[in-house]
């Protein structure tokens, strides 16, 4: 896959938008995250809140470059049951970051590697890939998963972690 954002930055002119819901079936939720990535959002999370009068409720939070608000806004609005949006100004720090292929007995498979002032400090083998993987060969996903850990590490200097 070769590098992307190899080099660690900070986005500035980022957005943090909340909205608190209390009357909207839950089950919505990952076909309006899923909506929200497709837009361009950076990030998108619900959590568990308790509302006046003790009503749970969930949090929606989504994270988005001012330039994408107009999107952002036009699925939240349409697609949920609030009423008011809270915007937050945010800086976000992104570590530098590159993809490595790995290669497994079901295939080659991507690990994430994330980069701290040069030095690495974290990977993640590829979910969907593992997943596919599994799914495909008839294995536990753990297995997968940790197998492709186990070769990357094998492979490559300790993280920092």
């Amino acid at each position: 896959m070769g590098f992307q954002h190899r080099e660690e930055h900070t986005d500035d002119g980022m957005l943090l938008l909340q909205a608190n819901i209390d009357d909207m079936n839950p089950e919505l939720c990952s076909y309006i995250g899923d909506m929200l990535f497709e837009a361009g959002a950076n990030d998108v999370y619900w959590v568990p809140i308790i509302m006046k009068k003790g009503r749970p409720g969930i949090m929606l939070n989504v994270l988005t470059d001012e330039n994408e608000l107009e999107r952002m806004e036009d699925i939240i609005f349409r697609e949920t049951t609030t009423i008011g949006l809270r915007y937050l100004r945010a800086s976000c720090h992104r570590l530098g970051r590159e993809f490595q292929q790995i290669a497994t007995p079901w295939g080659p498979i991507s690990v994430k590697v994330g980069y701290h002032k040069g030095k690495m400090v974290q990977f993640a083998p590829e979910f969907k890939e593992c997943e596919l993987a599994a799914k495909s060969n008839g294995v536990p996903l753990k297995r997968v998963y940790d197998e492709v850990r186990r070769l990357f590490l094998n492979g490559e200097e300790k993280p920092e972690v």
